[in-house]
């Protein structure tokens, strides 16, 4: 994925004629930094000029008023007795609150609406509806904002335009339109008017108000309000730049360009600029219309399926993933495929926190609290140093009892419900990245209940996650294939065949899939599918791995060897599993060819231990 071999930049704006790769290297070699977001940026742009003091005095008045008049209405539910009977209420004031007072506070709602450590769960549900919910501004002002940013009246360019927006956010709005050169159907999103400066004010006064509860923030949270704020704001000016957006879209498609089960939408970067973006017209069905998938006759537990998949994949495989999956922005494809649309809101996982996050699955799959308890602090929930001993307790019972339900009833939403309380007991940050990931894992596992009450997340996760383990060349996921493998230094072998029946049920269902059997009809030559588990590099690397190092060497034949007896029956049954998904000739020549060099390898240590005897 090319947004991970640029460790050194974050996000700027090149000329739309330079190459993307290209120009990343240039601002590599010049140092420049690749983020738009600083304090002192914010801080000298609302501070440039006398108008702007006068307007940010002004806009503070106005936060100030209408923010205490909510929160005295708040004290003196408290001190009356009824606060918490008044909740839904006061629930839905802060949003209509937030709306009313702009695209910034918007949205932070929509921000708060995903840190249960910030905000409790009933105010969440509520600030949720921000999400696809948001009043648009008028068409004429919308066409003038197209017509400035593309240098052409709408005429020359759209044959038609659609009247009404299709839909409308904190930060813009959509229309459906016909290209008029080629007819082609697009949807043309447009920012919203005078919107960044709006932002850039707004973020000055929340950094200034979260100053004065560093305090509070670190005693509850474990770091600083403006650590918070600065990774709300850099997140809000990403989105603001509808070029990102475009460059976005354009990593997605090619992390995608070899599975058949999702659709990306085409780009037009020649009609495209920073408040405009012009792309592909998707033409699907909303996830907020289960009964319409279901009439177009589009297999459900196959499209949940490609949808679970496809986010496990954006997750653990890319690193870059969709912070924003709501019910709006993922259709369903009339041929099964799951369609993604919107991605101002992305976030990217590093290698080390994917494969700590791999970690945690391997600590949860081998019940070791205290290194899940220590994977908190290596992915920044907890602070550097932070003693977990008093976590440990908390996260084995939250785990032992969600997972002791089995997969068939267990959920992500119960989890993060009693990880919510764990938050208020202990000082757990959740880190802006991996509040989007929790965002994402809900609101997905949301739309598969909605369309499939009965659907089991769990039982397409896991097969993913094993054929992973089994199947990727990464040497880190072979460790801890290892580690799953091992427990208290016992191999497991009942564990190995349930990985290889895991893996090979997940290579079942995506061939089993309706979307599958559409796109190899059509003889793309871009679709590569794999029609079954192939494990002939796995078991090769093993083979070379038995050969060379020592210790795996004596942990294996101790396996097949524990309890006094040879688990010769226990090494066959795992065979009969894989044999017909293993190149055995390949293998054999692969061991021959690594034999010599494990042989004079063995007789070195063999000499040089003779040797070192006394």
């Amino acid at each position: 994925m090319r947004r991970q071999a640029v460790p050194c930049c974050r996000k700027s704006h090149p000329q739309a004629a330079v190459p993307w790769s290209s120009w990343i290297s240039n601002a590599c070699a010049q140092e420049i930094p690749f983020r738009k977001y600083t304090p002192e940026t914010v801080r000298n742009k609302v501070l440039e000029s006398r108008g702007a003091i006068l307007s940010l005095i002004g806009r503070g008045v106005e936060i100030v008023w209408n923010l205490g008049l909510y929160w005295s209405a708040l004290t003196y539910d408290f001190f009356v007795g009824r606060d918490e009977e008044v909740v839904p209420y006061r629930a839905r004031q802060l949003r209509n609150l937030l709306c009313d007072l702009g695209p910034s506070f918007i949205k932070a709602g929509q921000v708060l609406a995903n840190r249960p450590d910030i905000i409790r769960e009933d105010y969440m549900n509520e600030l949720c509806i921000l999400q696809d919910d948001v009043p648009p501004f008028p068409n004429q002002v919308a066409f003038a904002i197209i017509e400035d940013e593309l240098g052409q009246p709408l005429e020359k360019i759209f044959s038609k335009i659609s009247p009404q927006t299709i839909a409308a956010a904190s930060l813009g709005q959509v229309y459906r339109a016909t290209l008029r050169e080629t007819g082609e159907d697009v949807a043309i999103k447009v920012q919203r008017p005078g919107i960044e400066p709006i932002i850039y004010r707004d973020l000055f006064l929340f950094r200034t108000l979260a100053s004065f509860l560093n305090g509070i923030s670190l005693q509850k949270l474990g770091c600083n309000a403006e650590l918070i704020v600065d990774e709300f704001g850099e997140k809000l000016l990403e989105e603001l730049d509808y070029t990102l957006e475009a460059r976005n879209i354009e990593d997605f498609l090619e992390n995608f360009k070899s599975d058949p089960t999702v659709k990306i939408p085409q780009v037009y970067k020649q009609l495209s600029g920073s408040r405009v973006l012009v792309m592909e017209w998707i033409d699907g069905i909303r996830c907020t219309n289960p009964q319409a998938i279901k009439e177009a006759g589009i297999d459900v537990n196959g499209f949940l399926t490609v949808g679970v998949s496809a986010a496990l994949r954006q997750l653990l495989e890319f690193g870059l993933f969709h912070g924003d999956p709501h019910p709006g922005n993922i259709f369903a494809m009339r041929d099964g495929r799951i369609a993604y649309v919107d991605f101002g809101n992305v976030a990217v996982l590093s290698q080390q926190n994917k494969q700590i996050l791999i970690d945690a699955v391997v600590h949860a799959v081998n019940e070791d609290y205290v290194e899940m308890a220590n994977d908190f602090t290596r992915l920044g929930f907890l602070a550097s140093g932070t003693d977990v001993s008093p976590i440990i307790p908390a996260l084995e019972a939250i785990w032992q009892n969600s997972s002791g339900k089995g997969l068939s009833d267990f959920n992500f939403r119960s989890v993060t419900g009693k990880f919510n309380q764990l938050v208020y007991q202990y000082p757990i940050r959740i880190p802006e990245r991996f509040s989007l990931v929790i965002r994402s894992l809900l609101t997905q596992e949301g739309i598969c209940f909605t369309l499939e009450p009965d659907f089991k997340f769990l039982e397409v996760a896991y097969p993913y996650v094993a054929k992973r383990l089994l199947t990727d060349p990464n040497p880190a996921l072979r460790e801890r294939l290892i580690q799953v493998l091992f427990k208290d230094g016992v191999f497991q072998w009942k564990r190995l065949e349930n990985l290889i029946v895991l893996a090979k049920e997940n290579v079942a269902k995506m061939n089993n899939n309706p979307a599958l059997q559409v796109k190899n009809k059509q003889n793309s030559r871009d679709w590569q599918v794999q029609k079954k588990l192939d494990l002939t590099d796995t078991i090769k690397d093993g083979a070379r791995t038995f050969l060379i190092d020592a210790g795996i060497r004596r942990q294996l034949i101790m396996a097949l060897t524990e309890d006094s007896r040879l688990h010769i029956q226990e090494l066959f049954d795992a065979y009969r599993l894989v044999e017909d998904d293993i190149d055995i000739p390949s293998v054999a020549l692969e061991v021959l060819r690594d034999l010599p060099d494990a042989i004079r390898d063995f007789m070195l240590t063999w000499s040089d231990s003779v040797l070192s005897d006394p």
